[in-house]
């Protein structure tokens, strides 16, 4: 097998990025909370920076403008003096004619050479120059250009101001901007740091409870938080999902131990019959010892089959969805109790069509109908209807028994729930049939439950039609 080849160096570089990413929730957040606010505030110090600079320098620049205008109109005026005085907010002041020399200058400029113009002016505008980058230790200077007409020519004048005060502005604001910033940067990441911390805490907390959960530690709950949040609401649906979990494994370890309580009996009476056929083996017993032993293995195979159904039909599996006439079915349920102790009356709709699978529906409708004769003195109505308006199918079944006590009509469905234990077991019954057939019901889309009757007991499931059968 050939080894694979070195990686390129992008895909290097994401490995590294990938190793150096926190992988923590509050590292994470830590990290993108800083580098949020260190973008935010050295964009307000840059902004900051420049909207001073800027009022600064136009402020230097407005009295560099007025200085040069005065010197100008006195120029015009032939009132020129050759020592200049600068005023207000100017440094240097030089006047030059148009063949470049100098008819007055400020004391700073007393004898120095004309300064160079940018480019020639029209007479009465005014043009802005900068000094290239100033030297060390230096400031930036900002010269004004007037350009007038007098009776000797055109000359220029020329007022330049020293931006020195925005420049020690400058410096103060980034000085005091570079130590503030990494401060409230840090103290932003330390805050965001322990107050993630102080939110993830009831996290923590129950992770490592749920942690030490074990399938035999199912009463332990999660601590919740006092506070209504995000992560009390977290804990609260944790402990829903224990209750689930817990309720679930005592449903199933009840459920193995009757099933246990339910196999033993037959086995019990099966295992006798062998040992008294095989201590007396007198060919007159065997008859009634051979029905016997058939007997309890019949009610063994039925009590596996309950069990095997149930066990599919507590999986996750989709539940089966192909057309079925249950009109046919519960017929067909009805058919096969011709000539029983107690006969079953058929009120059946045509054509009652639902979603399933006949073995499903079948098992439904003949465990109703096992129940029902079981308990019923006469006879037992089978009915069948169609309800268009809601979209179901109504199958109700009803007997002239003792009826079911209000206060038990939830528990006849629980699995292994006899309300005349004794009858059950000698007519046969396992408990499972009522447990099975709302099984079947619930998968299905339905419900079956028992209601109130005049007389007798009275079991009505619902099924929804197919939905081709609901717009007939």
């Amino acid at each position: 097998m050939a080894e694979p080849g070195p990686r390129g160096p992008a895909a290097r570089l994401r490995a590294a990025v990938r190793r150096l990413r926190p992988r923590s929730v509050r590292a994470r957040a830590t990290l993108g909370a800083t580098a949020v606010v260190a973008l935010a505030l050295g964009a307000a110090s840059f902004a900051l920076l420049g909207i001073l600079d800027g009022r600064l320098v136009r402020g230097a620049q407005a009295d560099a403008e007025r200085q040069a205008l005065a010197t100008a109109a006195l120029a015009a005026r032939g009132r020129l003096d050759s020592v200049l005085t600068p005023g207000l907010g100017t440094d240097f002041l030089q006047v030059v004619d148009a063949k470049g020399r100098v008819l007055a200058a400020s004391p700073d400029l007393a004898g120095r050479p004309a300064l160079t113009p940018t480019r020639p002016g029209k007479p009465g505008t005014v043009r802005n120059t900068w000094k290239p980058a100033p030297a060390r230790g230096e400031h930036r200077l900002r010269v004004v250009q007037v350009t007038t007409v007098t009776e000797e020519g055109l000359v220029t004048v020329y007022a330049g101001t020293s931006l020195r005060q925005a420049d020690a502005a400058d410096e103060a604001i980034t000085a005091v901007l570079a130590v503030v910033v990494p401060l409230l940067v840090l103290t932003v990441a330390l805050v965001t740091w322990r107050v993630t911390g102080w939110a993830l805490r009831p996290v923590e907390a129950i992770r490592a409870e749920v942690a030490e959960i074990s399938d035999r530690d199912l009463h332990r709950r999660v601590p919740v938080p006092r506070s209504q949040d995000e992560v009390a609401r977290l804990a609260v649906t944790m402990n829903a999902t224990l209750d689930r979990l817990e309720a679930a494994g005592i449903r199933q370890r009840r459920f193995i131990a009757d099933a246990s309580h339910e196999l033993r009996s037959p086995i019990t009476v099966l295992r006798t019959q062998l040992e008294v056929a095989q201590a007396h083996p007198d060919p007159a017993l065997w008859g009634e010892l051979v029905g016997g032993a058939l007997e309890d293995t019949v009610r063994l195979q039925d009590l596996a089959s309950d069990l095997l159904l149930l066990a599919r039909l507590d999986t996750s599996e989709p539940a089966p969805d192909s057309p079925v006439d249950l009109a046919e079915v519960a017929r067909e349920a009805a058919r096969a109790r011709r000539g029983d102790r107690v006969p079953v009356e058929l009120e059946i709709a045509d054509e009652v069509t639902v979603c399933g699978s006949t073995l499903w529906l079948s098992r439904l409708v003949t465990n109703l109908l096992d129940n029902a004769q079981r308990h019923a003195e006469q006879h037992v109505l089978l009915s069948l209807r169609a309800d268009r308006d809601r979209g179901t199918a109504v199958v109700e079944v009803r007997d002239d028994g003792p009826g079911i006590p209000a206060a038990d009509r939830e528990r006849v469905f629980e699995r292994f729930t006899r309300l005349d234990d004794a009858r059950s077991r000698d007519e046969g019954g396992t408990g499972l049939g009522l447990a099975i057939a709302r099984d079947i019901a619930t998968r299905l889309g339905g419900t079956l439950a028992a209601l109130d009757s005049p007389a007798g007991a009275r079991l009505v499931a619902t099924l929804p039609l197919d939905a081709a059968a609901r717009t007939t």
